[in-house]
């Protein structure tokens, strides 16, 4: 069976100085800071150092941040900034959609509230979808303090209009909920909906049908971590983590999702219809399918709907790249071992004219418990297309090819585990 080799960074590297440029900063901070409330227990309980975001979202007129209880002192786990801020700013963040959703904050947990949130995603209908994976302190000793949920507001009145616990059966007693798809592809209303969940650290995929409002789970063995790859090189810095699934992107017009579990170099994708198809019976096997190598691990996963192309960002190369796997265009976006150490989120962002963004954090830094306050450790970044359009059916090439310089691909290689 051939594999897709590694892709040839380091051969462009020279040719990539001015890379950069093309990375607009919206935001960063050296250390998150809160809008926070005269409430004694929300300041004394704050750890800055801890505080490391995981997922965002661009609505209309606000970025949402979320920051998972990954330790200590986080006081909100979903915050929002303003669209329209200063370039570069660093705005305090303000808890969604109210501090009192966020009483785990100042030690009170309230399992009616959020508790530890990775990442939210907006429908076409103005709403935000959140995954509460109901976790606290996950690195550290990971604390399951409350069932995990769905939560989905309103962005217009900020009110919860649904709200789904999920049932036992499709849990493990490790689970971790950490990402999320919206399959909105054959709906007819804003409730006919798929939602796609990674469980990173019980490896699987847990499916909800908003329609029924049912929910089931799905697992194959490439959600599982790569033992030979838990270890990651950033810079200088090396650390280990062994995770299971994390980086999903969906296509519409393929009716696929893309996934990567942190601990791999590799990129799979599943037909949506096997999704929905409910559990697979005992002894069905998931239809998998092994959509190539990248050249190290990677987080961040995303897929521009115009003409395919993935979106991702290998961690080592400090880039993003894309692929587009049926014409097998390759380009580097950006480049920048400064900016881009640790990416996880790359969205192609319909809100923003088609542009990408993409948020990246030393989190290795955090992780090792060395995180300078004197640096700028998080950054939210965009990389304008040269050819804005809120229209989704754009022909490809939108964006600023860098002296493209990767392997042969091998698309559709479906694995026999």
């Amino acid at each position: 069976m051939r594999m897709l080799p590694a892709i040839a960074f380091f051969g462009v590297l020279v040719s990539l100085s001015s890379a950069a440029d093309q990375l607009e900063v919206i935001a960063q901070w050296p250390l998150m800071d809160f809008a926070l409330p005269y409430d004694r227990g929300f300041l004394d309980n704050f750890r800055p150092e801890n505080v490391v975001p995981t997922g965002i979202e661009i609505a209309w007129h606000r970025i949402f941040v979320a920051t998972p209880r990954l330790r200590a002192g986080i006081p909100a786990t979903l915050s929002f900034i303003p669209r329209d801020i200063p370039p570069g700013s660093s705005p305090q963040l303000q808890a969604y959609p109210s501090w009192d959703w966020h009483t785990a904050g100042r030690g009170d947990v309230n399992c009616s509230g959020l508790t530890s949130v990775y990442r939210i995603r907006a429908d076409k209908c103005n709403r935000l979808w959140v995954v509460d994976s109901g976790v606290m302190t996950s690195i550290d000793d990971f604390t399951s303090v409350c069932p995990p949920k769905i939560v989905v507001f309103d962005l217009q009145t900020d009110q919860v209009i649904r709200t789904f616990q999920f049932p036992r059966e499709v849990l493990r007693l490790n689970s971790l909920l950490t990402n999320l798809v919206i399959d909105d592809n054959a709906a007819t209303t804003c409730d006919d909906v798929f939602v796609y969940m990674p469980d990173t650290t019980a490896p699987g995929i847990v499916v909800y049908d908003a329609a029924t409002d049912r929910s089931w789970r799905v697992s194959h063995a490439s959600m599982y971590p790569d033992p030979d790859h838990t270890m990651y090189q950033i810079g200088g810095d090396t650390f280990e983590l062994l995770d299971g699934i994390v980086g999903m992107a969906f296509s519409p017009r393929q009716g696929t999702v893309y996934f990567q579990p942190l601990a791999t170099d590799r990129l799979f994708s599943v037909p949506t219809s096997a999704l929905q198809a409910g559990a697979p019976a005992f002894g069905e096997q998931l239809p998998v399918t092994l959509v190539g190598r990248k050249s190290s691990q990677g987080m961040g996963l995303g897929l521009d709907p115009r003409d395919d192309t993935i979106l991702f960002s290998p961690l080592t190369e400090t880039a993003i790249a894309a692929w587009q796997p049926h014409s097998n265009k390759q380009r580097i976006l950006a480049y920048s071992p400064e900016l881009l150490q640790f990416v996880a989120e790359v969205r192609w962002v319909d809100r923003d004219g088609g542009n990408i963004w993409a948020l990246s954090s030393r989190f290795q830094k955090f992780f090792k418990k060395e995180v300078d306050p004197r640096d700028i450790n998080v950054r939210i970044m965009r990389i304008r297309s040269e050819e804005e359009s809120p229209v989704v059916a754009f022909p490809a090439g939108g964006y600023r090819q860098i002296n493209p310089v990767f392997g042969h691909n091998v698309y559709n290689n479906t694995l026999g585990f």
